[in-house]
């Protein structure tokens, strides 16, 4: 038997360190090749390390959260045959001490013994409450009334897109949801049994409704939203904002987008206001290039792109993520519309990657039917403006001296005033109002 130690990978693009965001594997674990080791990010896109080797984990080379240098020890395992460490070299210490022979041999008989007794830790308790010939749904249920698995900080639970999405829908955690699926996977039995279990305990929790709580938790700010907390705080400490709000009347665009909708929608897919507005600061971007820009403070130099690559703010369950929707002068709605709604899955499902999460120039921002009045959204550094969409409310307006019902929609922008002027920044978005309340500029070249 040999040692086989698996060093952090080189992703690219000159990146030196990594954080370790999660671990698919303990020690003792036997792994195959291939099998999905660690989950580490970089700059908002998570990377999956495979093993190279089949082998037994030895040693694990850090803690969820923990910034690891490239070709610094990932992981350590025991191979067959001499492994990558040569016979008689030092082997290095490892970061993390496997159990010794000595401590897991003398549990061993008692453990065994244990195990004909009764089943062990969760799927014991939930085997044992799960009468004969039980279906697997009950099986389910029961596993979702008894304690959740407790999952490391970090550590993301094993779902479909499928899932996640319809979790999303529900406002479910997953982290929370026991899963019954190979490896832990959580199945949509899973949520339904999670939902059943919860709204079952609603009645007592509404009895002790008024009870004094002095629980704590202790959140690590690791993996996304680390990144999430860093980028945020370099772009307000680095860039003077200022905001700027308009009311726009949608009132046409919204009867436009409901007859083209109504017309091409179940050939060329369902349009949301998105599309539109990329539309707008697409047309209006060319009347003032300098905010379709990225400022790089340090060099002192602002780089104006012909390219409109607009970020397109999204939630996911970890956090907010921005991926880019490229070209979108190239682009019409539709091909607008199933690119937002590909990268938003993307985001979702966990599987957008670095490309797709970079090199925009400006970005669009919205809370959808929670979007408030008005907001102040914060640029996407290093570009110099952003784009935010509140909610369209139906309210009484003074048209032609009389009043009437109109769809009524704030825009709430900011800008980096060491780059954009006060004046042509109140000039975009007024050539974007006028645009958005008159849809047919929209399509006039």
């Amino acid at each position: 038997m040999g040692i086989h130690i698996i060093k952090m990978p080189d992703i690219g693009e000159g990146i030196a360190e990594v954080e370790l965001v999660g671990w698919h594997v303990k020690v003792g674990d036997t792994v195959a090749e291939d099998q999905p080791l660690a989950d580490v990010m970089t700059d908002k896109a998570t990377v999956e390390i495979p093993s190279p080797v089949v082998g037994k984990v030895v040693a694990l080379g850090g803690d969820v959260g923990q910034v690891m240098a490239v070709g610094g020890e990932l992981i350590r395992l025991e191979v067959e045959g001499e492994g990558n460490v040569k016979a008689g070299a030092a082997v290095p210490a490892a970061p993390r001490k496997a159990q010794e022979p000595a401590e897991a041999a003398a549990p061993a008989k008692a453990e065994k013994a244990e195990k004909t007794e009764k089943p062990a830790g969760l799927a014991g308790q939930i085997a044992a409450s799960v009468a004969p010939g039980a279906t697997l749904a009950q099986a389910r249920r029961a596993g979702a009334a008894a304690p959740a698995a407790a999952r490391q900080p970090g550590e993301k639970p094993l779902a479909s897109p499928a899932v996640r999405k319809r979790a999303w829908d529900l406002g479910v955690e997953l982290r929370y949801v026991q899963g019954s699926g190979p490896a832990g996977r959580i199945m949509h039995e899973d949520l339904d049994a999670y939902l059943q279990a919860q709204g079952s305990a609603s009645g007592a929790r509404a009895a002790s409704a008024y009870a004094e709580r002095n629980d704590e938790e202790a959140v690590p700010v690791i993996g996304l939203r680390r990144k999430i907390a860093q980028k945020m705080a370099e772009s307000k400490r680095r860039i003077p904002h200022f905001s700027y709000v308009e009311e726009i009347d949608v009132t046409e665009l919204e009867d436009l987008r409901a007859q083209l909708n109504l017309k091409w929608g179940e050939s060329r897919g369902k349009l949301t206001l998105l599309p539109l507005l990329a539309r707008a600061m697409v047309v209006a971007l060319r009347d003032f290039p300098q905010i379709n820009a990225r400022y790089d403070d340090e060099a002192g130099v602002v780089t104006r792109y012909g390219a409109v690559h607009i970020g397109v703010a999204t939630q996911s369950d970890g956090g907010l993520m921005v991926p880019v929707l490229r070209h979108a002068e190239a682009r019409d709605l539709w091909s607008m519309a199933a690119e937002i709604g590909r990268l938003a899955q993307a985001v979702r499902s966990g599987s957008a990657g670095r490309d797709e999460l970079s090199g925009s120039t400006i970005t669009i921002t919205s809370l959808g039917p929670l979007g408030g009045i008005v907001t102040t959204p914060v640029i996407n550094h290093p570009e110099v403006g952003i784009v935010g969409v509140n909610r369209i409310v139906e309210r009484p307006a003074i048209r032609n001296g009389a009043v009437v019902a109109r769809k009524l929609m704030n825009l709430s922008s900011s800008f980096d005033h060491r780059v954009v002027d006060g004046m042509d920044a109140a000039r975009f978005i007024q050539a974007v109002r006028a645009l958005l309340e008159q849809p047919a500029l929209l399509f006039v070249e």
